[in-house]
């Protein structure tokens, strides 16, 4: 559909009860029902009993965990680590389930650092931005909040501006950067010791999601610099560093759901948004190549998914068809 015409409503599409889990997104997200509705709170309920989020805790091994014991980040994609992001981003909630709380707490236990860093070998070199943001931004969205996580905002903070981080060369510092996450600005092993805009939209989201009460001048410094990085080209080009290919990632201009490291143009719009750059010019375009990939009816196609390496029972939808989960986001960006 051409960016310039007016798309149709999905609302009533998204609303349907026969699918509780968008009716709910649809509801808090793009109606924006304060959290004490009764409306918000039935689809909420009904959203925790059926589809994908009962699914994935009923998953959960009865000590917080999924597949194995640890830090969680193996096997990919059904392990602790990846249920939680998946349940962030469906909206699950610990209020509304307790086994969420405990999948919470048993991360923060078992993957975070007394530095801050969330690892995914219980050793400091097994941080990485994309990691550090996912979790961060998963805790918050799953009412995971604990005093803990102070210090995985304020690593994360350090670790984009390099205040207070030595060198990966200096072994003994106590604090310092490792051959995965390797230098500041998003700099990363597995993108050549460059900046890796996927790392930096995770990193940006969840600072976006911390209220602005909690942002330290660091972690604002840290925000600053992370704008700057993701506006040093049009977003639409998606032409940050590639560390190991001669043009940027096609993935970019995939929308799935759910997002894990892999990144779509939609979460660095929604990462911008949420940092209060929405109306910012340099996101035109951006916006413009969204809105231009939805049907004639206002639905917008999952194009990158993780088909047979979730959970049991657990299905997003087929590829290449109009996706409810895809469409809220793409709403949500172009909005």
């Amino acid at each position: 559909m051409p960016a310039s015409t007016a798309l149709p409503d999905p609302l009533p599409w998204l609303l349907e009860p026969e699918e509780p889990g968008p009716r709910y997104l649809a509801l808090r997200d793009m109606l924006h029902y304060p959290p004490d509705d009764p409306d918000l709170r039935q689809a909420r309920d009904a959203a925790h009993r059926a589809g994908p989020i009962a699914a994935i805790l009923a998953a959960m091994h009865p000590d917080g965990y999924w597949v194995e014991p640890g830090p969680g980040y193996l096997p990919k994609y059904a392990s602790t680590v990846w249920a939680l992001i998946a349940l962030a981003q469906l909206g699950a909630f610990a209020a509304a389930d307790e086994r969420v709380g405990r999948a919470c707490a048993y991360v923060l236990d078992h993957a975070l650092l007394p530095a801050g860093q969330f690892s995914a070998s219980t050793a400091p070199s097994g941080t990485a931005d994309c990691l550090q943001g996912n979790l961060c931004a998963a805790l918050l969205d799953l009412g995971g909040d604990d005093p803990r996580l102070d210090a995985a905002f304020d690593w994360m903070a350090r670790s984009v501006t390099g205040e207070g981080v030595a060198p990966l060369g200096e072994r003994g510092a106590p604090l310092r950067y490792y051959a995965g996450k390797c230098g500041p600005l998003f700099r990363c092993g597995a993108n050549n010791k460059l900046p890796c805009a996927w790392g930096a939209a995770k990193v940006m989201l969840a600072f976006g999601k911390l209220p602005a009460a909690r942002r330290t001048p660091l972690i604002d410094e840290a925000i600053r610099q992370g704008v700057e990085f993701l506006f040093s080209v049009d977003p639409a080009t998606a032409a940050w560093p590639s560390g190991w290919a001669a043009k940027p990632s096609g993935n970019w201009w995939k929308f799935g759901f759910p997002v894990f490291y892999v990144t779509d143009l939609l979460q660095v719009v929604e990462a911008l948004v949420a940092l209060g750059h929405g109306d910012d010019p340099r996101l035109a375009n951006a916006r413009a190549l969204i809105a231009g990939k939805a049907d004639e009816q206002g639905r917008w196609p999952l194009e990158y998914d993780y088909a047979g390496k979730l959970w049991d029972g657990v299905d997003f939808g087929p590829k290449k068809r109009p996706n409810k989960w895809v469409t809220i986001r793409a709403l949500q960006a172009v909005g």
